[in-house]
């Protein structure tokens, strides 16, 4: 690599609007989000799909697949 034109990588703390802190490595010091993995919808399973008119089984009968 050359000298001198590289930002500096160092520790980093990302802290999330719920209180979740996450120590990881960044060329930014702190970083604030609004969501993490430990808040967010998707990964806490509290999200639902929801199925408008019928597509997900539009899709299986369009492709054939049987449900599991």
């Amino acid at each position: 690599m050359k000298k001198d034109i590289h930002p500096n990588y160092g520790d980093a703390t990302i802290s999330c609007a719920c209180g979740n802190v996450i120590n990881t490595r960044s060329t930014t010091k702190t970083m604030n989000v609004n969501t993490c993995s430990a808040c967010h919808p998707y990964y806490t399973g509290q999200q639902t799909m929801l199925d408008t008119e019928g597509r997900v089984d539009l899709f299986m009968r369009r492709y054939n697949i049987k449900k599991a």
